[in-house]
Parts: C-alpha cells; sequence; structure tokens
C-alpha cells in the first residue's frame, strides 16, 4: 500500500468530527442528489425507449411487402398472398428469419350506432396474424376467430373508441365502406384491447381480412400488402433487402406479374423513431448539467478540506513531503466522499427506480405519454459505464484544485488557526 494513500485512509473527512463539517455534509448530499438525477434519467430513458419501441413494433409489422405500384389505386395495387408465402418459404435461410406472415389489407371506414358514429382504418388480417401483443392488452373478451364457421364480420377495437361510443363485447355495430359507392357490413364486437398508444387505440380496429375482401370484390388470395414479423428486428435493414432480393428472384424465375416493394417498420414510423432519438439528447444535457454542479460542488469540498488540514499539509512538507506527494493524499482523502457519494447514490437511485418498476407509484396521462405510468428499464451495463464515468471525471476535476496545497508554506501553517 503506498503511504499517501494509507495516511488518506486514516485522515477523516471534517477536521476529526465523526460526522465531518457542515461544509462536507452539504457537499456530499450535493453530489448524491446529482448521481440520483443522473441515474434516474437514465432509467427512465431507456424505459421510455424501450416501452415506445416495443409498442410500435408489436402493433406494426416489422417489414411491409407491397405493390411496387400501390398508391394509385388500392384496389388495384393489390398483393398475391400465397405468391409472397411460397417464395419466402421456399428459402429455409429466409423463413428462419420469420416469425409470423400474415396477408394484411387496410381501408378507410365508418362505424355507427344508433346515437353516434366514428371515422376508424379498418385493418383486416388472416390466420396468419400475430395476435400475442393483443391478447395481453385485451380487457374485454378474445380475438378473432378464423375458423370455418366463424363469422368473417367479427371486430376488435380500442377501449377508447368502445368508450366513445358506449359499446361492450356482442355489441353489433354498422361498418360503413365508401369507394364509388357505400358498402355496409353489420359486425360484431368479440373484444376490446388497451394498448396505450394513441394514435394506434384512436383509429384501428381489427378485423377478418375475408370481409376487405368481400367489399372490394377481391379472391381469397389478395390483400393490401403482408406483413413479416421477424425473429431479431435488430438487423431490419438486412432482412428487408433478403425479402427483396427474393421476391425478385421469384418474380423473375417463376414469370409472377407483380414486381413487389418491401418497406421497413423505420421508413413507416420515421416520425417515431427521430423522438425516441431526441430522448438520449436530453439524456446528455442532463448528465452534463449535473456533471457540471457535481464538479463545482467537489472543488469547493476539497478546498474545505484542504483548509481544514492545512496544519497537517505544512507538517508533512515539514517532514519532507514534497507537494505532488501531499496532493495525492488529498486526492485520495476527497476520494472517500466520492465513494461515499456514489454508494449512496446508486442506492437511493436504484432503489426508487425498483420502486416505480414494480409498483407503478408515478403516472402518466396516457393520451400524451402513449402509456400509463413512467416506464423504468435498469441496464447493468450503462449504470456501472456511468459510474466509472464519474470516478474518471471525479479524478481529473480534483487535479487542478489540489495544485493549491503548492502554495501552503509550511513555516506559515504554523500560525494558522
Amino acid at each position: 500500500m503506498k503511504t499517501e494513500f494509507f495516511i488518506a485512509k486514516r485522515l477523516k473527512l471534517g477536521d476529526n468530527r465523526k460526522n465531518g463539517s457542515p461544509s462536507i455534509i452539504i457537499a456530499l448530499v450535493g453530489i448524491i442528489l446529482a448521481i440520483v438525477i443522473m441515474i434516474l434519467s437514465i432509467v427512465i430513458v431507456m424505459g421510455f425507449k424501450n416501452e415506445i419501441t416495443n409498442k410500435i413494433f408489436s402493433l406494426n409489422p416489422h417489414l411491409k411487402v407491397t405493390n411496387a405500384v400501390l398508391g394509385i389505386d388500392d384496389n388495384i395495387a393489390t398483393v398475391n398472398g400465397p405468391e409472397v408465402f411460397k417464395s419466402i418459404l421456399g428459402d429455409s435461410v429466409l423463413a428462419g428469419k420469420i416469425q409470423s406472415m400474415s396477408l394484411m389489407a387496410e381501408k378507410p371506414a365508418i362505424i355507427k350506432t344508433n346515437d353516434d358514429f366514428n371515422g376508424v382504418v379498418y385493418q383486416a388480417v388472416d390466420d396468419g396474424f400475430d395476435w400475442s401483443y393483443i391478447k395481453s392488452c385485451l380487457v374485454q373478451g378474445r380475438t378473432l376467430s378464423f375458423a370455418d364457421t366463424a363469422n368473417v364480420n367479427e371486430i376488435v377495437m380500442s377501449r377508447i373508441i368502445a368508450d366513445k361510443l358506449q359499446l361492450s363485447v356482442g355489441d353489433r355495430i354498422y361498418t360503413y365502406f365508401i369507394d364509388d359507392k357505400v358498402k355496409v357490413r353489420r359486425s360484431v364486437i368479440v373484444g376490446i384491447y388497451a394498448s396505450d398508444f394513441d394514435n394506434f387505440d384512436k383509429y384501428y380496429i381489427l378485423g377478418n381480412i375475408a370481409a376487405l375482401q368481400s367489399v372490394n370484390g377481391w379472391t381469397t388470395d389478395v390483400g393490401n400488402y403482408v406483413g413479416l414479423n421477424l425473429t431479431n428486428h435488430e438487423r431490419l435493414k438486412d432482412a428487408s433487402y433478403e425479402v427483396y432480393t427474393n421476391l425478385a428472384l421469384s418474380t423473375y424465375e417463376r414469370g409472377y406479374s407483380t414486381l413487389y416493394r418491401v418497406t421497413e417498420l423505420h421508413q413507416s414510423n420515421q416520425a417515431y423513431f427521430t423522438w425516441l432519438e431526441m430522448l438520449d439528447m436530453n439524456v446528455v444535457i442532463i448528465i452534463v448539467l449535473m456533471v457540471i454542479v457535481s464538479g463545482f460542488t467537489l472543488i469547493a469540498a476539497m478546498l474545505m478540506i484542504v483548509l481544514e488540514r492545512i496544519r497537517t499539509i505544512g507538517l508533512l512538507k515539514a517532514l519532507g513531503a514534497s507537494n505532488a506527494y501531499v496532493r495525492r493524499i488529498f486526492i485520495y482523502l476527497t476520494f472517500k466522499l466520492i465513494v461515499r457519494a456514489i454508494i449512496i447514490g446508486n442506492v437511493i437511485g436504484i432503489g426508487l427506480a425498483l420502486i416505480q418498476q414494480y409498483f407503478h407509484i408515478v403516472r402518466l396521462n396516457p393520451d400524451a405519454y402513449n402509456m400509463p405510468y413512467v416506464p423504468i428499464h435498469i441496464s447493468i451495463p450503462a449504470l456501472l459505464l456511468l459510474n466509472l464515468g464519474i470516478i474518471v471525471v471525479a479524478y481529473i476535476t480534483l487535479l487542478a484544485p489540489s495544485h493549491i496545497i503548492s502554495t501552503i508554506k509550511p513555516a506559515s501553517t504554523m500560525k494558522f488557526e
């Protein structure tokens, strides 16, 4: 053990007082608060990003296979579901990356009760649709049935729409589709969900694709697009390219008449991902501000420690200790304060995060934040990196003010009171 570290270990913070001087205690509290704020900022923002990303990936297909001329007329620019399925499943490597595939269609509609009406987007799916997330959000009823005897006019709607129209499971409503003429279907509500993702819940109802095929006059193998969900959505761009290449090759080899386009989730939800990236900048700003505040607090704490130990400094220098030697002693001594602050700050910060994670004490307005409570995601690597950064920055911060020790003369310290 280095002698300067041994001496620093034996010295107490705060001029031999058991609990330290008031100035040291204030500095300790200030640094603890800064660490708590940084920890909570990281875990909350990571929680928001995880929750929003999970909702986006659960409520939308990861990849959309559409007709390359989509946009001219939805009734003309359609895709052939079995054709796409056959192409993808024919490639065993690509098929292994696909979690689910569904022929889907969307159409604006108006749902009407005896007393009110509401504009919606009728999202129609087939039996390959992944219902796992919607099932986790169900507040009433069930999801659609695709049995041969099932009613093709079954729908699942959000709680927002159901509450607005005062509907519940089992109610029958009229659904109006408007093209060159109005077409009406008598729909029955079999399930009500609440994803708390405002832009989806306010507008989308889920139905059987057979209903839209009937409305549009399509055959049973036609839809607006094929939705693909991947087993690993972190390599979305690579999978998008592989699917596109596979379909282009199949079109060439098998003589398909449709040219396909593959759109990944990030392209159709760019606004949300841009917003999530901006959250990272908010965390950086908060951490920088807290580091600056903590830095000034730490400098003040070190100066107070030096002033309270000025006679010790004079004695060490009188005994032949160099300025660098004494500086290291007081940097180590101040580090006792930093380590104490880091331990207490982590206990408080992580403790508050765990309380929020399991008990959801701090609530939010779902209409504004797309979730009913402040989400938490505790990442051990992120917290370790934060604590390592605090230690490094603290050491660098202490180097400059420690130079004040060089100006202290042993003779003058004997008269210092």
